[in-house]
């Protein structure tokens, strides 16, 4: 004979028809139905003629057969009956069902087993009320209020491919492509071209409650921490104030198998057991659905119908998961264009700050720039051009311009050949950081090493052009030293920039005031780090500003092993 395969809450269970069958929550039925929204005695399925029929005997929430309420109907292999929140998959092959037209009983296909617990998945909290400011209503997960019952759930990533008219022969085919495609139609042309996520979301949302008659929709991101919150709420009154209540069962079943599901949830509550009228009341029909980027899953959609617990057919969750898929691209196309002038706004900071290979490892993140600040070890680097203002005050605006244009080019190259990072210009003045953002082991030696090429660069190609053209010389006077500072962003939320500060910062500024045109002048503490590297002159101690014990000083005037031509860049003070 035929079967029956009873989905429902408490599990999954196949049973043979006989020729009179009673469906119904009342022990007495044939075959019981343990779902308290369905009536005691709900439906029969008798065989008439042959053919196995279905017949609804008048119950509140009505019979579905393929999603649609029928009065009676003839059932045939694979129809898909529900009751409530129940599901009943109709069985019958096509020797059964000649056997039951000619009177004949074959033997009982097997069992078919019950399906495997809920696991619930990793990553998933509860929204808190009111998460998202500009959400229109409030999104709470209530376990222990709301029961769910899976009706329906679809094969993870939906079928999306269309196949050539002439290889199309089935008419209910037809009609679902028509809905992809009217689906993707209205979306796309409700979302257009936007690229803020919160306006998107809302339009998607406006869309999926149009198309699919929905009171209510939900859409749920993963946040910077991986966890999924609340990042958009619409509901068709546009009540601010409504509070949407989603369940768990749901959402883990989303999350879990990255399937859509269309599910009947019901208020539970031991006062009104029995009550039918106020069970009724607590019942709404519920569809959620992944949204999917490939196989990576960025989120959920929920739509809810208050009206009644079979608001939503399978075909409106088959348009649904469509809507979603649509929308999925919608919203990674919309946080790739976000992501990627984010990432514009901090390669065009950082390439001004670092060279182009420095900057492009901040950029992609392999070098790490801490916003809220850290203690690193640096080298600072200080240069400032001597007897600027009075150059300024005999120089045409325009002509000093050009000047410090032509000789910050020369210096910067230099500062990132030996992947340092410029800190700031402060009129004539450098400021060039090595160890901040990113450290080597050799800083000190690359701040020295910056130093000698920036004194021989000006000497001999920047002088020796100006020279050519009945110029003066520029000279430059730099200081550095080594040690903690606290490195990070620094500014308002409009304009932030990357920088160090701490007293290392001001000991270095006080070098390079102290510095004669053409010394580099280094701390005791960068000595220590390059004195096998360097040859150097220890100068008499000097009180600086801001310091209460005097300051070794050392001038650096060549590399260990070089020659030495005593002049005034190099003759100890």
């Amino acid at each position: 004979m035929a079967r029956i395969t009873i989905i429902g809450p408490d599990g999954r269970h196949e049973r043979e028809l006989g020729t009179h069958n009673t469906l119904g929550r009342h022990p007495n039925n044939t075959h019981q139905v343990l779902d308290r929204i369905v009536s005691k005695e709900h439906c029969h399925i008798d065989l008439v003629d042959g053919q196995y029929v279905l017949k609804d005997l008048g119950s509140l929430n009505g019979t579905f057969v393929n999603g649609e309420r029928v009065g009676e109907k003839p059932l045939k292999d694979g129809d898909e009956i529900t009751l409530g929140s129940t599901r009943i998959v109709f069985s019958q092959t096509a020797e059964e069902a000649a056997a039951a037209a000619g009177g004949k009983s074959p033997a009982t296909a097997a069992t078919v087993g019950a399906s495997g617990p809920t696991a619930s998945s990793p990553g998933f909290r509860a929204p808190t009320p009111g998460e998202k400011p500009d959400a229109p209503s409030k999104v709470t997960i209530a376990p222990g209020m709301v029961e769910s019952h899976i009706r329906t759930k679809l094969a993870p990533l939906l079928e999306q491919n269309f196949l050539p008219e002439r290889l199309v022969q089935d008419g209910k085919a037809l009609r679902r492509d028509y809905e992809k495609l009217r689906a993707s139609y209205e979306l796309m042309r409700a979302i257009g071209v936007e690229l803020e996520v919160d306006k998107l979301l809302a339009k998607i949302l406006e869309v999926a409650l149009e198309l699919l008659s929905a009171d209510r929709g939900v859409v749920l991101l993963y946040d910077e921490e991986g966890e999924l919150a609340p990042a958009s709420v619409r509901t068709k009154n546009g009540s601010p104030t409504e509070e949407v209540v989603l369940s768990t069962t749901i959402i883990e079943e989303v999350l879990r198998d990255k399937a859509a599901v269309l599910s009947s949830d019901a208020s539970v509550d031991s006062r009104f057991q029995g009550a039918h009228s106020i069970i009724m009341q607590g019942i709404r029909s519920s569809m959620a659905v992944p949204l999917l980027h490939g196989d990576d899953l960025i989120g959920i959609m929920l739509l809810d119908s208050q009206i009644a617990a079979n608001a939503f057919t399978e075909k409106d969750l088959q348009l649904f998961q469509n809507v979603a898929n649509q929308a999925a691209i919608a919203v990674q196309n919309s946080l790739f264009a976000k992501k990627l002038q984010q990432e514009a706004v901090t390669r065009e900071r950082f390439q001004r700050l670092l060279s182009p290979a420095i900057a492009e490892q901040v950029v992609s993140g392999k070098v790490e720039v801490k916003k809220g600040g850290e203690v690193r070890e640096t080298t600072v680097l200080f240069s400032d051009i001597r007897g600027f203002t009075a150059m300024s005050e005999t120089v045409p605006a325009q002509e000093v311009v050009d000047m410090l244009n032509d000789y910050f080019e020369l210096m910067v190259e230099i500062i990132f050949e030996n992947e340092g990072t410029l800190d700031k210009f402060v009129g004539d003045e450098i400021m060039a950081l090595f160890g901040s953002p990113l450290a080597h082991p050799d800083d000190p030696l690359r701040a020295v090493r910056t130093a000698m090429k920036m004194l021989d660069v000006l000497e001999n190609e920047f002088n020796r052009d100006r020279r050519a053209a009945g110029k003066p010389d520029l000279k430059i006077g730099i200081g550095i030293n080594t040690g903690e500072v606290v490195a990070g962003y620094l500014g308002s939320s409009r304009a932030l920039e990357y920088t160090v500060i701490g007293d290392t910062v001001n000991t270095g500024a006080r070098l390079c005031s102290a510095a004669k045109a053409g010394q580099c002048l280094i701390s005791e503490w960068t000595y220590e780090r390059v004195k096998d590297q360097f040859e150097v002159v220890e100068l008499p101690a000097a009180q600086v500003k801001g310091k209460s014990k005097a300051l070794k000083l050392y001038n650096v005037v060549g590399y260990k092993g070089e020659s030495q031509v005593w002049d005034d860049r190099t003759r100890p003070a």
